[in-house]
């Protein structure tokens, strides 16, 4: 069986404003609900997961509004989407009381409540410095979000170290297309991106990216907590991390068709009784990236169709006990829900282009190939009270405008650089104001970027394609590369306006062709 499409979020916009002076939540048609055709892995058993499917749809830019949202329902389970739109940040995350609810300060609590969705929609949704807290909790969707640097400790600011943790008694989680990054690992302050511990199960985590952090995450807080497990990781970037991804105590895990760039120290580490079927991954420039490590206490694995590029192994010895250099199966565990395995070789290729926020919500369809899925539908009211609207761009596809913009083209003297370049191109092409020159990817799909060595404020480009091949360029992103946001999406080359943004460096991603995409000029603007 194949994989189906992803969450699909609709809504009708009302008028309604929810929230005054603590940031807009805007009442959204009650007819909005998710389906659940999306869910895979461990997610889909023991009544499957739903979110807030059925229930009223509100749009949310502030971490107090996602509070209010949750404590202004009729129970603590009556369904409810949240759709979540631009940065959230201690600043205007507070606590809200209810009989509903039980939030707290500076993190987004879902604690003791169930059938809830959280999606980020139009440019996306970035909880910055601020993680998202589940306890005592059930039937809960995270989809389309960044959270990122969230620190245990030190300055400047903490509020419990993990970028999403489930804690205490949690059924039932689908977390898909999230980015999960840190700036460092423990020492500066960090801990876990992705944690779950007493008596946490039936989780899934996929199509996300887990970066730059000391550790990916766990399942168990220790030797003793074996109560967690039966836990899906599929088609997730892990990369330049230190070790757990993740670390495994207790329970059953399937991982299977993820990447793994750069680990540090150690990867998947099963121990305390743990068993973890690993299929069809492929694991590159690591180290140890399977095995029981920093313990005696011995996990197990059963291996098949993994691929192991540029993979070093520790000789085993004392608490070290690696799965390499020629991993065998020392345990089998049985799956009890249909899935589809791309072949490990082709899984670079469709995590680059299916895993993170902002990705369309694209989707693997089970045979190296990637399935669109439209992003969620995204709102643009008008609210009524005197709350002004956030100014983050709405992700629908600009109006080309019928000239060329007017002023300096920035990219003329820039640098310039790109994922790929087919034979004859070259990156250098799109900023040398000649349009007989031009740069295509290597593939379908791939991303431009032009560079300055200090910012620039951009708020128009001009993406000019090659004559003979206007018309190839389909669906696109526009991203600040800096901090990887995505500033607008939609279809088709030519002029596209984005938010006025100080940057050193923008990318023109393409996430879907007709044809052999190519860019003559990408010309930026103030």
């Amino acid at each position: 069986m194949k994989r189906s499409a992803a969450v699909r979020l609709g809504a009708a916009l009302t008028t309604t404003a929810v929230a005054a002076a603590t940031g807009a939540v805007l009442s959204l048609s009650g007819a909005a609900s998710a389906a659940t055709g999306g869910v895979t892995g461990y997610a889909t058993q023991n009544g499957g997961t739903t979110g807030g499917a059925g229930g009223q749809t509100v749009l949310a830019t502030t971490g107090t509004a996602i509070h209010q949202a949750l404590c202004g329902r009729a129970s603590s389970s009556t369904p409810i989407i949240i759709q979540v739109q631009g940065t959230i940040n201690h600043g205007n995350t507070s606590a809200v009381s209810g009989s509903s609810c039980s939030t707290a300060a500076d993190k987004i609590e879902l604690k003791q409540i169930s059938n809830v969705t959280i999606v980020g929609v139009g440019s996306g949704a970035v909880f910055d410095q601020l993680g998202i807290h589940i306890r005592e909790a059930s039937n809960i969707i995270i989809q389309n979000v960044t959270v990122r640097n969230v620190k245990k400790s030190g300055s400047p600011l903490s509020n419990g170290g993990d970028a999403i943790g489930m804690e205490t008694d949690v059924r039932r989680v689908w977390v898909d297309h999230v980015t999960l990054e840190a700036s460092g690992g423990e020492s500066e302050g960090f801990d876990g991106l992705f944690d779950m511990k007493d008596n946490t199960q039936y989780v899934t985590l996929s199509y996300s990216i887990l970066r730059n952090s000391g550790r990916g995450g766990l399942i168990g807080s220790s030797e003793s907590d074996l109560t967690n497990g039966n836990i899906t990781f599929h088609h997730n970037l892990y990369e330049n991390i230190d070790s757990r991804t993740p670390l495994l105590r207790g329970g059953i895990a399937h991982i299977y068709n993820n990447h793994y760039v750069d680990l540090h120290e150690s990867g998947i580490n099963s121990r305390a009784g743990a068993r973890a079927k690993v299929e069809n991954n492929y694991f590159e420039d690591s180290k140890d990236v399977l095995g029981t490590f920093y313990t005696d206490e011995a996990g197990y694995w059963q291996v098949a169709g993994n691929t192991f590029d540029n993979v070093t192994w520790s000789s085993p010895g004392g608490d070290t006990n690696p799965a390499g250099p020629n991993p065998v199966s020392n345990t089998s565990v049985s799956i009890p829900y249909s899935y589809s395995l791309d072949s490990a070789s082709c899984v670079p290729a469709i995590v680059s282009q299916t895993a993170g926020a902002g990705t369309g919500l694209q989707v693997s369809d089970g045979n190296c190939s990637v399935t669109p899925d439209p992003q969620p539908t995204t709102p643009n009211p008008q609210p009524t009270t005197p709350n002004p609207q956030p100014t983050t761009p709405q992700p629908t596809t600009p109006n080309p405008q019928p000239t060329t913009p007017s002023g300096t083209n920035l990219s003329i003297g820039a640098g310039s650089d790109g994922s790929s370049k087919a034979s004859g191109t070259s990156y250098g092409d799109v900023r040398d104001g000649d349009l007989s020159t031009h740069w295509s990817p290597s593939g379908s799909t791939g991303e431009i970027s032009i560079k300055w060595s200090s910012a620039r404020t951009v708020s128009t480009i001009n993406i000019r394609e090659a004559a003979g091949a206007v018309g190839a360029i389909g669906s696109w992103q526009v991203v600040n590369h800096d901090t990887g946001a995505v500033l607008r999406s939609g279809n088709g080359a030519g002029v596209i306006s984005v938010p006025a943004t100080s940057l050193k460096k923008i990318t023109f991603r393409i996430t879907g062709s007709t044809g052999t995409p190519t860019v003559a000029e990408f010309e930026t603007y103030a």
